[in-house]
């Protein structure tokens, strides 16, 4: 009895000892700048994204986070590079869909593993895609829109900024959901895609909300819908594509930060806490909503189960159309 007792109180005493550097680490995190890393080349909403919660989780924790560019690859080099990152809370990366869901079955060998190389530390926020149209279309609502579709001799054309983006694979989702083949077509950004959509060229698109609000109001582009879980404050009338006939029809960027995986619990915690508490900010929130976007806090658990879910809906999407990106 004294043996058994002698050994538990040992095996106590060590997982003791064993955690007091980790919680000692997190007493004293951060001592020195916090590197945030995104994926992609300056300018783009990753990097908007980034410093909308940047500036003001570094005042909250008295050390400055430094966003850094690392473009490449689809994002692919940079989340690699960061995977192997020292895990003490000094390198975190902004988890995007494209890098987190999408890659690591459209590209052939990323060499990370988002749910295994990285401890999810919190949402930053979602930001869903408009469906818009050009106004010579005959159709005002969803039901109108696929009807049309099915009408057609030809595949539907409908433009997106770039093969494997998002909005490409929303229009695949669409042409999955309602049984029909549409024809993509890929531009080199949203800016070309625009310009032929409002010429007539090309019929369709799914759009973030900033690159397509303006043309919407001035009437030269026409929203069909809204492909977020919930309508938007900015486009109240508009319907969701659930609400339109589609149950289960969501689709949205989804931006969070991550670290390294081994990353100390408590300093996962510190971040999370303090990415929450900018979150709930009505500065933030706006500048959030300049970009289309929602702010959605949440524990590093349930942002984890996000990410899973994600990752399996692309995944799927991206082995079923059998694309591969280089």
């Amino acid at each position: 009895m004294r043996t058994s007792i002698r050994i538990l109180a040992a095996l106590w005493l060590t997982a003791l000892l064993a955690a007091l550097p980790q919680v000692t680490q997190a007493q004293d995190y951060p001592t020195r700048p916090i590197t945030l890393i995104v994926p992609f080349p300056p300018g783009g909403s990753t990097t908007v994204m980034a410093r909308n919660v940047a500036d003001k989780m570094s005042d909250l924790l008295g050390q400055q986070i430094v966003v850094e560019n690392r473009a490449g690859a689809g994002g692919t080099l940079a989340t690699r590079y960061a995977a192997k990152a020292t895990p003490d809370g000094y390198t975190i990366i902004l988890s995007y869909t494209g890098t987190f869901a999408i890659a690591p079955a459209a590209y052939g060998n990323p060499r990370y593993d988002p749910r295994k190389d990285f401890e999810p530390i919190g949402m930053i926020g979602v930001a869903p895609n408009l469906l818009v149209i050009n106004p010579s279309l005959p159709v005002h609502s969803l039901a109108e829109l696929i009807k049309y579709i099915k009408a057609q001799s030809s595949p539907m054309q409908y433009g997106s900024p770039g093969v494997g983006t998002v909005n490409h694979l929303a229009g695949e989702l669409l042409a999955s959901d309602i049984g029909v083949h549409m024809q993509h077509i890929p531009y080199k950004g949203n800016g070309p895609a625009l310009g032929d959509l409002i010429g007539g060229h090309i019929s369709m698109m799914f759009m973030p909300i900033p690159a397509a609000l303006g043309n919407v109001k001035a009437g030269t582009l026409r929203a069909i819908a809204i492909t977020s879980a919930k309508r938007s404050n900015i486009l109240p009338a508009l319907p969701t594509m659930d609400e339109s006939g589609l149950p289960g029809f969501e689709v949205a960027l989804r931006y969070g930060l991550s670290a390294p995986a081994g990353t100390p619990k408590p300093i996962i915690e510190r971040l999370n806490k303090a990415l929450n508490t900018v979150l709930a900010t009505e500065e933030v929130q706006k500048r959030l909503a300049n970009e289309g976007a929602e702010a959605l806090p949440m524990t590093p658990q349930a942002y984890a189960a996000d990410l899973d879910r994600e990752e399996k809906k692309w995944g799927a999407l991206v082995r079923k159309l059998n694309l591969k990106l280089e």
